[in-house]
């Protein structure tokens, strides 16, 4: 996906990027690039790869809520900032949080933060469940992209998340990942609203948007430690 082809596929998501908006997201893909030639960022770093599997693939959460009405987000395992990063430079409005447990990939995101000149935007390195203690359902929305499976996923980001708020993840092709994950979600007082499927553009890979209404507060005892989430997952 060339960059006019990117800019006319997020057209049809009702989003008309701006040159300021462009021009930071080209800034993005090439520091992305060449810090990650020395740090492992991403196996992928082809321009064109970067805007379909990246940008655009990030810019997709907009098909299940509407950022414009969202004043808090975090991206739980963000990485290298997808969709966290993104978001924050197509949606000024939110005050967005960057998760992640690796901090050369908090580092490279805070220098990438300075660059671009964005303001209201927290960069955390540490575990969700550590996170949780103090931060425990404040975020209107919680997002991750391709991180673990839903059922840790769910516990690790439903209890973050506002009541009456989103929990959306962005997944692959996998529907019985889902599916098992249901009861879980519901004991961490989720409720799954809609499954969004649909394929990149070009590529024609499946993704899922799984878009989660937190209708409960999540029971005080979850998230449990991160060995116990995944050697007891919930049922």
């Amino acid at each position: 996906m060339n960059k006019e082809e990117f800019i006319n596929e997020v057209s049809k998501l009702g989003i008309n990027l701006t040159e300021e908006q462009l021009n930071k997201l080209d800034i993005y893909a090439k520091f992305l690039v060449e810090y990650n030639s020395h740090t492992n960022l991403t196996a992928i770093t082809e321009e064109d790869q970067i805007y379909l599997k990246h940008f655009y693939d990030s810019i997709t959460l907009v098909k299940a809520v509407d950022l414009t009405k969202i004043n808090n987000l975090i991206d739980v395992g963000t990485g290298a900032g997808f969709p966290g990063m993104v978001i924050k430079i197509l949606f000024s409005n939110i005050t967005v949080t960057l998760l992640d447990s690796n901090n050369k990939k908090i580092s490279f995101l805070e220098e990438l933060g300075n660059k671009l000149n964005l303001t209201n935007i927290n960069y955390y390195h540490g575990r969700a469940e550590e996170f949780c203690l103090k931060n425990r359902e404040t975020f209107d929305l919680v997002t991750a992209r391709a991180v673990s499976n839903m059922i840790t996923l769910s516990e690790l980001c439903l209890p973050l998340t506002k009541l009456n708020g989103y929990f959306i993840p962005l997944k692959g092709s996998n529907e019985e990942e889902i599916n098992s994950s249901i009861n879980a979600i519901k004991k961490l007082g989720g409720n799954i609203e809609e499954i969004i499927k649909f394929s990149l553009p070009y590529e024609e890979s499946t993704r899922n948007i799984i878009k989660i209404k937190k209708v409960n507060n999540t029971p005080k005892e979850y998230p449990r430690r991160y060995d116990k989430i995944v050697k007891y997952p919930l049922k």
